[in-house]
């Protein structure tokens, strides 16, 4: 499973069906391959699941006790003080610093005075999502050295927590093994970037003269539970600063690297997407009452995500009661997988799945099976900040084709899938940009 966790699910999915059972030491796993299995286990019976124990403890060591962490009446506290935070309406309002911190970066992607160039869209979009998302957090730009520091940071402790979740348990940091003092560096760096924007702004809030801010740490700090009265605590202030810098840009640029490339690989596809994104703004900005007139640009994001989910496998589930799935009898302690790999590429709701087709995701294509396509999970955790994704990935990959065609450099090398935490491409990331003129 280490070695080749998508090849191991295939060949699982392959020789045992749409559920099966494993024993891994004293642990009872099943596999769930089908939208209603998995729905009826993450809707169904959400209440009678929780997140698999060594998961929860490998991503506390980063983000604390978050919404992303937290069980039980704790995570409903957090989720329902959060939720008003990343409604649709609410989001729409960050459209105008996603575009101006877009705008920015793509202009600088192409040296001034080149037509074109080759480009490391790892980096680039890395940049563009870290910058996005710093100023809708903190009101603030991304630095250079800090864009740099925090995407190796976030890279690095994406492949540690991979890699310590198939071990029982987590060896101190301060043993002098492999990897070891990189993780502790890499949360050095992320913890002192959102930390030193918090002390900043809670500095600024004891001076005379504060500005009001429209942000997500204002928000936060603002928030108070309609129930108790109480807002979070400076630790969870914080907490919930973390999970939302590492998950708002590392996912969203991971989705729009694959995006690219698959772009790239389909010219025609890219044509197509590029006429519509020309025709509906005629050079103008995006902005979020564009998206229903742009639904190729959708579709062809949709269709990446469905190929290759950012989050390849979602966070294995504990039973807390026995329960029943598509009549097997799931006893009481038992692990529930679910890979969104898999379920994404099944022939039977997805004709030629290995394929990139973004008409499937059109609004008069057949309608899917409820769960057929779920990159952001189901049920109450579903991903909170799923509207701000669509957003900015839209947002972001139409201002892009605004400016460049992207074609594969003539030494290009195909890229693989790389699962870690997120679902990464290995290999090169380049693309040649060619500016529209």
């Amino acid at each position: 499973m280490k070695r080749d966790y998508l090849g191991f699910v295939e060949k699982l999915h392959r020789e045992h069906g749409d559920i099966s059972y494993m024993r891994l030491v004293n642990e009872r796993a099943y596999d769930l391959f089908t939208p209603e299995l998995v729905r009826e286990a993450l809707v169904d019976n959400a209440e009678h699941l929780v997140r698999w124990e060594r998961g929860i403890e490998v991503f506390a060591e980063v983000f604390g006790r978050s919404v992303l962490t937290t069980e039980g009446e704790v995570w409903k506290r957090q989720r329902r003080m959060l939720q008003p935070a990343f409604t649709p309406k609410r989001v729409a309002g960050y459209a105008a610093l996603m575009v101006d911190a877009a705008a920015a970066g793509l202009d600088a992607a192409v040296p001034a005075g080149q037509n074109e160039a080759v480009v490391a869209m790892d980096a680039l979009f890395s940049g563009l999502a870290m910058d996005v998302i710093l100023r809708t957090l903190f009101s603030d730009r991304v630095r250079a050295e800090d864009s740099q520091q925090a995407a190796w940071a976030t890279q690095t402790l994406s492949e540690t927590a991979m890699n310590e979740m198939f071990w029982p348990v987590t060896l101190p940091d301060w043993l002098p093994l492999p990897g070891k003092a990189a993780k502790r560096h890499a949360i050095k760096c992320l913890r002192q970037l959102v930390g030193g924007h918090i002390s900043a702004r809670r500095a600024q809030a004891l001076g005379p003269h504060c500005p009001p801010r429209d942000d997500l740490l204002s928000m936060l700090m603002a928030l108070r539970d309609d129930e108790t009265g109480q807002g979070l605590s400076e630790n969870e202030v914080f907490d919930q600063c973390m999970v939302n810098f590492q998950a708002g840009h590392e996912t969203t640029a991971t989705a729009l690297l694959w995006w690219s490339h698959l772009m790239a690989e389909h010219p025609d596809v890219a044509q197509r997407v590029s006429e519509e994104v020309k025709l509906v703004l005629s050079g103008r900005n995006p902005g979020p009452d564009d998206l229903p007139a742009l639904p190729w640009l959708t579709a062809s994001l949709k269709e990446a995500m469905r190929l290759f989910p950012p989050i390849g496998a979602l966070m294995t589930r504990r039973t807390t009661k026995a329960i029943v799935l598509g009549g097997w009898h799931i006893p009481k302690g038992a692990m529930l997988r679910i890979t969104l790999w898999q379920l994404h590429r099944d022939p039977r709701y997805f004709t030629d799945p290995q394929t990139f087709r973004p008409e499937r995701f059109l609004p008069d294509a057949p309608a899917l099976p409820r769960g057929a396509w779920m990159p952001f999970g189901s049920g109450p955790r579903v991903c909170i900040g799923q509207h701000f994704a669509l957003l900015e990935m839209t947002l972001l990959a139409a201002m892009l084709l605004q400016r460049y065609r992207m074609v594969l450099p003539n030494d290009a090398l195909p890229i693989k899938p790389a699962m870690n935490v997120t679902l990464r491409p290995s290999g090169d990331s380049r693309l040649r940009l060619q500016r529209i003129v």
